[in-house]
């Protein structure tokens, strides 16, 4: 009965770190993050954020491309910020599913794409949405800025 009642013990302590795992990606410096929240759009350039804010979906890291590039994943609280030049630009989310979404970005205009995390049949899925500012601005302070290769 001992023996039964210390597996049980490891087998709930296992799945409790399984529920609570959180995937996670590289974060910028905190002073990154901070000037990053708090920048305008330059005259020339477009300033865009992607984000994804959710708890839900916290143990999967969701891949974002950027103009057909790979621009990084996502975790659950974290950001992405560009200075991109004025166009058309491509963002997809690739998840279970691919969420795909095209902006025209205007020079010293900034956006806010949010990164839903949806239900998927056998993994998670997403969805882009462009969001308006004030809606963005929050999503990106309840997050961290994820590193990126300049």
């Amino acid at each position: 009965m001992k023996k039964r009642t210390s597996l049980m013990l490891v087998l709930a302590g296992a799945m409790l770190m399984l529920v609570s795992a959180c995937a996670s990606v590289p974060l910028a410096p905190p002073e990154m993050d901070m000037k990053a929240k708090n920048m305008a759009a330059p005259k020339d350039k477009a300033l865009v954020y992607l984000y994804r804010n959710e708890t839900m979906g916290s143990a999967i890291k969701m891949t974002v491309n950027l103009d057909g590039r790979f621009a990084g994943q996502t975790a659950s609280k974290t950001y992405f910020m560009w200075l991109l030049p004025p166009g058309k630009h491509d963002f997809a989310s690739v998840t279970e599913n691919t969420s795909t979404l095209n902006l025209d970005a205007k020079a010293g205009e900034a956006y806010y794409i949010w990164q839903e995390v949806k239900m998927g049949m056998w993994a998670a899925g997403s969805k882009l949405q462009l969001v308006d500012k004030a809606t963005g601005k929050q999503g990106v302070e309840e997050s961290k800025l994820i590193a990126t290769n300049p």
